[in-house]
């Protein structure tokens, strides 16, 4: 075959700047198809497993790419690319110099390039790491967020614009929508969306999708709306007599019809385009004094592979608000499978191949040969210096203390503790509290954060006048200015996470750390997962805070009690999870978490804090300092030994979180029986279990556990019967049972609850000390 692809209006008026630019797109083009080509028709591959890649949704993109990489990016700009695109942003990668040729047979392959672009493990430069539909779109207005507030700290993240580049489909994601309404993206004028509108899903033409219905979504949140609808041949066309007709009849027709003309021959476009409307008649007149070459190219000739039209759409960029420029596309454009509805992640074959290679003057046998000397090979050097950027170098994060040298006391919750630990950290550790910026979905009041939000203020782009700041009555007093350190978002955990991930990814994309703290009720950390665990993939490094949660949530019934977050936080790669049983231990536990953070080979934390009411005393803080450091260890390792029965214990209860009161009035009563029970708090069963896992010479390379927490916190010389108890799955504490082989049993909640009050909903689920002790005798 032949590219069909007809040539792009100048860019400058300058013959050698459109040829250039012309036969990098070639290229680029060829480059991104044969690298899904080598993975799977000629890289061995003994399994048999399908490897995959998408060489129609890379084509269609191609020109998009040639002209923002080409034409228009500076180095301080930042571009998220579409997942099944990233053979043309390693391509790119690759004529920039950026990627060795010996990557580009490795797509998909062990120590070689990701499926989906990659900041954490890709070898070449990756803005942004996509892969999960709808969070990869949205990454960049998170992004321009925290470069703004690293800027206010005084910090050197510059400027730039921000671009994502959007398949349409991925518009189906509500994660896009939740971002694009938030009230603070209108402001954001370094954010620019590309949407590649091929109007093709996975499995077909979509029937429906509606620009116009798009565009007035986009203009009411505020946002530039550009449409690259038709290229010059088309345009040229459009200004013939029967032009206006032919425009009429492409814009009224159906997207599959539409699709269906892709598919055509010269002959059949002839016979079909006209349609039988009343233009019919003009269309086919106009026709008929246009070549079948001309027929057959102007139909494929949409803007968004108009090079020239592409680089006017960029130009024309408002950077006063963000901008979405729909760019009209062909999936598969330049290949052999163009337009075809099933062409998502059909491969061309080896004939196939040779006949693109032969129309884009390359060599399928020799598929990386570089540029020739010439304009293309001069223009991919001149870009490759344009957009250089001198390696960043991560500052040292703050100094975090150790403890916060406050105990609590009387009767009081984790979730007050967390809010506490933040005004003692801003005493404490003034630097380190000048580097957290926390982030709440409209529940900063309902989660303790109302100290913490008076004394640092609320981040804006812009100050905005408090005017309830002399109302004597107002507890919560929202002082918005650039330099405040909590940011408020609408109620869209998504948005929550996905600005998480990118405040916490500040130290490897402008040196500059934060230390990311958001706080949501836990009930909604599922919601919130695969976005949350994506930014972690990605690289960005907070913490998380679910409060309140449980069945402790007794009154609000089933729908808000978190049931499944304990083993959450223990399955969560990248993560560290805790739920600590008293306030001392949510300062020890945040102190721990803040201490990754920000830095090479860092990671996040989860705390899952609760609102019941907890005797303080009960903790028995050792007031030795060297006995209390040794608690402080223990609890950020994972559990320590809280009570010793006399002698010889029959029982352990090893309990978590805001159970302890239970679980301490349980061994209690079981003494008064002549039954002694130890009880053991488990601040970190995530901590314990990859204890054990390097006990058993079963841990990863990559996850270094010393296990003597186990020996500190389950002595072999006190091994008993284990009940183990939690305000969650009873499943996330079962693996103690291995630590000694004890037999067992697992108290917690597998059921949904149902509105009560907190007694009755302990006994409900048999989590109370009566059922404590019925399990210990059992």
């Amino acid at each position: 075959m032949t590219s069909t692809r007809p040539a792009p209006a100048p860019l400058s008026g300058q013959e050698p700047e459109r040829e250039a630019l012309q036969a990098v797109e070639d290229r680029v083009l060829w480059l991104a198809t044969a690298i899904v080509d080598h993975a799977n028709r000629v890289r061995p591959n003994p399994s048999g497993l399908k490897v995959g890649g998408h060489q129609a949704s890379s084509s269609s993109i191609v020109s998009i790419m040639t002209a923002l990489w080409f034409h228009t990016l500076r180095p301080e700009d930042r571009v998220s690319v579409k997942p099944h695109a990233s053979p043309v942003l390693h391509a790119i990668n690759h004529l920039l110099g950026e990627l060795d040729a010996s990557y580009l047979t490795s797509l998909r392959a062990a120590g070689g390039l990701q499926s989906y672009p990659s900041r954490s493990k890709d070898p070449d430069p990756v803005d942004y790491s996509t892969g999960s539909v709808g969070i990869g779109a949205t990454a960049p207005i998170w992004g321009t967020i925290a470069r703004r507030y690293v800027d206010g700290l005084g910090g050197t993240a510059g400027s730039g614009r921000q671009f994502s580049l959007v398949g349409d489909a991925e518009l189906d994601e509500g994660a896009v929508w939740e971002a694009v309404l938030d009230p603070m993206v209108r402001e954001l004028g370094e954010v620019c969306w590309i949407v590649d509108f091929n109007r093709q899903s996975l499995d077909r033409v979509v029937p429906d999708i509606s620009a116009t219905r798009l565009h007035g979504l986009f203009s009411a949140a505020g946002w530039q709306v550009i449409t690259v609808k038709y290229g010059r041949l088309l345009a040229e066309l459009y200004a013939r007599p029967g032009g206006e007709a032919l425009r009429r009849r492409i814009d009224e027709m159906t997207n599959p019809e539409y699709q269906r003309l892709l598919r055509c021959t010269p002959l059949q476009l002839r016979e079909r385009l006209p349609g039988d409307g009343p233009d019919a008649e003009a269309v086919a007149a106009l026709l008929r004094d246009v070549d079948d070459g001309a027929v057959h190219a102007a139909i494929r000739n949409l803007g968004g592979h108009d090079l020239g039209a592409l680089a006017d759409a960029y130009d024309a960029i408002d950077d006063t608000r963000p901008t979405v420029i729909f760019a009209y596309t062909v999936k598969g454009y330049g290949l052999a499978t163009q337009g075809h509805p099933q062409n998502h992640s059909s491969l061309l074959t080896e004939t196939q191949m040779r006949a693109l290679a032969t129309g884009l003057g390359t060599d399928l046998d020799d598929p990386w040969a570089p540029l020739p000397d010439g304009p293309a090979k001069d223009l991919c050097r001149a870009t490759a210096e344009r957009l250089h950027r001198t390696p960043v170098t991560p500052a040292a994060p703050p100094a975090v203390p150790d403890d916060l040298e406050r105990t609590p006391t009387g009767t009081g919750h984790t979730q007050q503790a967390l809010g506490r630990a933040l005004l003692d950290l801003t005493r404490s550790a003034p630097e380190a509290a000048r580097r957290v910026v926390t982030v709440s979905p409209d529940v900063t009041s309902s989660t303790n954060l109302g100290g913490w939000l008076n004394k640092v203020g609320s981040w804006s782009p812009h100050e905005r006048r408090d005017w309830f700041a002399d109302d004597a009555e107002t507890i919560l007093h929202w002082h918005e200015l650039p330099s405040g350190q909590h940011i408020e978002l609408g109620i869209a955990e998504t948005n929550l996470v996905g600005m998480l991930g990118e405040l916490g990814a500040t130290w490897s994309r402008w040196g500059e750390p934060l230390l990311p703290i958001g706080v949501l009720y836990d009930p909604f950390v599922s919601r919130a997962l695969e976005p949350w665990a994506f930014g972690m993939y990605a690289g960005g490094q907070s913490i998380l805070v679910g409060t309140p949660s449980g069945v402790s949530l007794a009154p609000e019934g089933g729908a808000h009690q978190s049931i499944t977050t304990p083993s959450i936080g223990l399955e969560q790669p990248g993560c560290v999870a805790f739920e600590p049983a008293f306030g001392v231990e949510v300062g020890w536990c945040l102190l721990d978490g803040l201490g990754r953070l920000g830095r090479p080979g860092g990671s996040s934390t989860y705390l899952r804090l609760s609102t019941v009411p907890v005797d303080q005393s009960l903790a028995a803080v050792p007031a030795d300092p060297a006995a209390r450091a040794q608690r402080r260890r223990e609890v950020v390792a994972g559990a320590y030994l809280l009570r010793r029965a006399p002698g010889t214990p029959q029982v352990t209860i090893a309990v978590m979180g805001p159970l302890v009161g239970q679980a301490l009035a349980a061994a209690d009563r079981l003494g008064e029986q002549g039954v002694g029970a130890d009880v053991v708090v488990v601040t970190s069963p995530d901590r314990l279990f990859r204890a054990l896992r390097a006990r058993t010479a079963a841990t990863g390379p990559t996850e270094p556990a010393p296990s003597w927490i186990l020996d500190a916190a389950f002595p072999a010389d006190r091994a008993a019967k284990l009940v183990t108890v939690l305000d969650g799955h009873p499943h996330t504490l079962a693996f103690l049972a291995s630590v000694h082989g004890a037999r067992a049993a697992h108290l917690g909640v597998t059921d949904f609850g149902r509105s009560s009050d907190l007694a009755d909903s302990w006994a409900h689920h048999h989590l109370d000390a009566d059922a404590i002790v019925a399990a210990a005798l059992a």
